[in-house]
């Protein structure tokens, strides 16, 4: 049995829902981290694996423990019950092709005895496959049976780094079993949603050839390998680049020679020539290590993944064209992001208004899923709000929004969305695809209603919506302010009149911004109002704004008059009666409160009666000069 630690970032990427965006940048390594345990098979059944998994257990709150699965037994099942992460490779669906890409007859038949010992035994795990030329025939069986043996399945490696004994023939076979480009693209597609444009893993500064100065200068993990060698990265094969701890001590290896490996390695005229100065490089997955496997120079290009990262622009562009779209509302710009593609019958023909051609300063980021996430054992945080549909929870500073049934005794879900502290990133779980791919969504975020987000944001933006039928009046914006009932529509229609029957003969020119739900901010030493998409009776909408010059409490009457409200106390109690409340946690209602206040003390505002006769135009007319 061969074991390796490796502290600090060592798990590979699960990708399920809940992730942990935690960065540690302290000057040693993280306490606490999972320590990462192989489990191969050996000459023997590695008697030793129970008093070493013990050890390293002990000194983490978590571990990881990567193994083919063969070697484990109903008592190795049992110790695996311990909290943690276990990854069982699978690297075939029936028995011919696991066998013959494993080498290892009778494998098959081992590695599902051991998935069956930890199912008996109750320890979860992670069923990780393992695609290349030999399997892909049979990917699809390979994910089927995956899912039949656990929750959860990731893909262990989308394509194949070379083998550190530099066997000639091993070398040539993995790289013989490398899929297209195309395939490993596919299989792990960069993330477009949260800022593609984030760099790469590797990085080095400009002018700086010392191709490990910054993963030294940033490191946060440790790796000893089962000989005693430790190093900053599970990847450094090379002996020069490890520290004998069975000689030397911890200490000295971290705080001294890890430090000095920084100047040693640099990437001299072929790296300047090939990988640092193309133009492909913020597509490539390259690394000095993969250099160092391949060619046996850490400054070497690796062309496999020189043709990976062409695919990988290709993915981005595809991308770009048909599955993202930006909207722009009161000044937050809208990107939405989706697996499925998007074309112009998915959303309904009223978003057109609001549609703009790429990201603004203010730019928030959604993206969309088509399953549900296991959620079973999960630890959701503290419930913050619960009324159906929604069930909200707060974890470690992010936010977990579950679409929840009406009928208290059932428990499924429709829609899980994930949003980050502030709301600016998203991932929302939706249940089907049908919906979807049906077309002529009325909301973006495929929500009841896009004002669940919306209205979030704009507590933090200093900004809410209101009851209200909104209007660019001679180039001054109006809010025209009331419940259902009260008139937003007919006031809508009572000023498109107007306007078409002034046709340039009177000072009049409206333009509409929605006759229902319209947004207002603070901004700079003002405010300003804007149209939404959440329109009623009149289907007219408009993604433009004004300043704010009045705001009119609207009631229907036998006359047209305008009255000036400035009991400030009232004002206030009418505009809280309008605020639009999605749902109400703590932090948004006082900032909306907050807001409120400030602007019934600044806003003009106005008590408006008016009949269906069209003369209450002649008012606004004047208001707005």
């Amino acid at each position: 049995m061969l074991a390796e630690y490796s502290r600090g970032r060592s798990g590979p990427k699960e990708g399920t829902l809940l992730r942990r965006d935690q960065e540690h940048r302290g000057p040693g390594p993280r306490h606490g981290d999972a320590p990462l345990v192989h489990l191969r098979r050996g000459t023997d059944a590695a008697p030793d694996f129970p008093e070493i998994f013990d050890y390293l257990t002990g000194k983490a709150v978590s571990y990881t423990l990567n193994t083919n699965g063969t070697l484990i037994t109903p008592a190795i099942a049992r110790l695996l019950v311990r909290k943690g992460t276990k990854m069982v490779a699978l690297y075939g669906a029936t028995k011919e092709t696991y066998d013959h890409v494993t080498r290892h007859p009778g494998g098959f038949e081992k590695v599902m005895q051991g998935f069956r010992y930890l199912q008996e035994a109750g320890a979860g795990f992670i069923v990780q496959l393992i695609p290349m030329r030999d399997n892909w025939h049979e990917w699809g069986k390979m994910t089927e049976l995956a899912q039949s043996l656990s929750r959860h399945w990731r893909v262990g490696a989308p394509w194949l780094y070379l083998s550190s004994c530099r066997d000639p023939e091993r070398n040539a076979e993995i790289a013989r079993q490398r899929l297209d480009p195309r395939d490993v693209v596919e299989l792990d597609q960069p993330d477009m949603s949260y800022k593609e444009a984030t760099a790469h893993e590797y990085e080095h500064a400009e002018g700086d050839d010392r191709l490990f100065a910054r993963c030294i200068a940033g490191r946060r993990d440790f790796h000893v390998d089962p000989y005693g060698g430790m190093t900053f990265c599970s990847f450094l094969k090379d002996p020069a680049m490890r520290y004998d701890l069975r000689s030397g001590k911890f200490q000295e290896a971290w705080e001294t020679f890890i430090p000095s490996l920084a100047d040693i390695v640099r990437g001299g005229s072929e790296y300047d020539k090939r990988c640092a100065s193309c133009d492909q490089r913020k597509e490539c997955r390259w690394c000095p290590v993969y250099g160092w496997l391949e060619h046996g120079r850490f400054s070497a290009p690796v062309e496999h993944l020189c043709d990976v990262a062409r695919e990988n622009k290709r993915f981005k562009e595809d991308w770009q064209v048909n599955h993202r779209r930006f909207f722009r509302i009161a000044g937050i710009t809208l990107q939405v992001d989706s697996d499925l593609s998007i074309d112009d019958r998915t959303f309904h023909p009223k978003f057109e208004a609001f549609h703009t051609d790429g990201p603004g300063a203010d730019t928030v980021t959604v993206r969309h899923h088509f399953t549900l996430p296991d959620l079973k054992g999960k630890d959701l945080g503290r419930e913050l709000y619960r009324k159906p549909p929604w069930a909200i929870y707060r974890q470690n500073g992010s936010y977990i929004y579950l679409g929840i049934s009406p009928q208290a005794d059932d428990p499924s879900l429709h829609r899980v969305a994930t949003f980050n502290a502030d709301h600016t990133r998203a991932r929302i779980y939706n249940d089907r695809e049908d919906t979807w791919r049906k077309g002529d969504l009325h909301s973006l975020t495929m929500f009841p209603s896009d004002q669940i987000l919306i209205a979030r944001l704009l507590a933090d933006r200093q900004g809410c919506y209101l009851h209200s039928a909104g209007a660019i009046i001679n180039g001054a914006g109006m809010l025209f302010v009331g419940h259902s009932d009260a008139g937003k529509s007919t006031i809508t229609k009572l000023l498109m009149d107007a306007s078409a029957e002034a046709n340039g003969r009177s000072p009049l020119q409206v333009e509409i911004l929605c006759d229902d739900r319209n947004i207002v901010r603070r901004v700079d030493d003002g405010w300003q109002v804007y149209g939404t998409w959440s329109h009623g009776d009149v289907p007219v909408v408009s993604a433009n704004d004004a300043p704010l010059r009045a705001i009119c409490f609207i009631e229907k009457a036998n006359e047209n008059i305008l009255m000036p409200l400035t009991d400030r106390k009232e004002v206030t109690r009418r505009l809280l009666a309008c605020v639009i409340k999605p749902f109400v946690t703590a932090d948004w209602w006082d900032k909306t409160l907050d807001l409120i206040e400030k602007l019934a003390n600044e806003a003009p505002c106005y008590v408006m009666r008016f009949d269906k006769s069209g003369e209450i135009a002649g008012e606004l007319r004047r208001l707005s000069l």
